[in-house]
């Protein structure tokens, strides 16, 4: 396992298009142990492919419950729901935050690291977690929906 780098706002790579995984392997779940091990470094909720440099559809979130990390391969939204206000953070906007509308509840399709089809019905902070990241597959990123003048910067932690 491996600390992988974070990519920050600013990097192109944040605004592409993530492309479909076609054969999850031992490689694919060695990405999403790292991801899992960077997302838990920096004290995140989710990472995305492109958030590590890896245009590939591929998101890890851990909302701290008794379910621990989920991995998703090649997910996607089916079905959505009503609305919420949030504050959201990103690990690729280190220190901002700012308040979004997001869906109140939503419906999620993928693979699971052994190529299972899962799926996800989640609302409240996981429904957040999974809008979030599967934005990023798409290259958008939440400053891109945040309700404008809401944008805060919080002073970073000291070690």
């Amino acid at each position: 396992m491996a600390i992988r780098m974070i990519r920050e706002n600013g990097d192109e790579i944040l605004r592409k298009r993530a492309r479909e995984v076609e054969e999850i392997n031992d490689k694919i779940r060695q990405i999403l142990e790292d991801m899992v091990e960077t997302m838990h470094q920096f004290n995140g909720v989710g990472l995305a492919g492109p958030q590590i440099g890896i245009l590939k559809r591929l998101v890890v979130i851990d909302i701290y419950d008794d379910n621990g990390p989920i991995k998703l391969v090649n997910p996607r939204i089916v079905e959505q729901k009503g609305e919420q206000e949030v504050e959201e953070g990103c690990l690729s906007f280190p220190n901002q935050y700012a308040k979004l509308i997001r869906p109140a509840q939503v419906v999620v399709e993928a693979q699971n690291e052994n190529g299972e089809t899962i799926r996800i019905e989640a609302e409240g902070l996981l429904a957040q977690a999974l809008s979030h990241e599967l934005d990023h597959l798409e290259g958008v990123l939440f400053v891109d929906k945040m309700i404008p003048g809401t944008m805060e910067y919080a002073e970073p932690e000291k070690n």
